[in-house]
């Protein structure tokens, strides 16, 4: 019978997994259905588009010379053996957890693009009054959403103590 940490480390990875194939499904339905630079209105702030990012968060290092791609890739591969390490020593912290779990599929998503296509493919697009938010993807969506739990995770436990 499995350790009660192992069983908890095996339900965040498997969390993680979806995550993982929610974002490549996605990102397949994308590359089959528009080419680079399409745009399709969805509604009035929000669009689907077909972008494809060299660099990092906000494109940064986006025209660097090709050497980002194996730079990102192996951060991504080396934070996600980090937090598969934080998950198996505290599988019981829900919060803490599903904020790592949210982080290492959003990031193993974008690693599997660096890999496959040397770029990550972003899709969705939100704007409003002339502004445009950088497009993005479901990977990123998750990174952002665990971030946003790490902070409130730490906030609470600053608060208790």
């Amino acid at each position: 019978m499995p350790s009660p940490s192992r069983a908890g480390l095996t339900q965040w990875l498997l969390i993680a997994a979806v995550i993982i194939l929610a974002d490549q499904f996605t990102k397949v339905l994308i590359l089959g259905a528009f080419q680079l630079g399409d745009v399709h209105p969805v509604t009035s702030f929000f669009n689907l588009v077909r972008a494809h990012n060299y660099g990092a968060a906000f494109s940064f290092l986006h025209g660097a010379s090709g050497w980002q791609r194996w730079f990102f890739l192996a951060l991504g591969l080396g934070a996600a053996a980090f937090i598969i390490y934080m998950l198996r020593r505290h599988g019981g912290q829900l919060l803490f957890c599903t904020a790592l779990t949210l982080i290492l599929g959003g990031a193993l998503g974008n690693v599997i693009d660096r890999a496959i296509h040397g770029y990550v493919v972003d899709f969705i697009q939100v704007h409003a009054g002339g502004w445009y938010f950088p497009a993005f993807n479901v990977a990123d969506s998750a990174i952002t959403i665990g971030a946003i739990l790490l902070i409130l995770d730490e906030l609470r436990r600053v608060r208790r103590t």
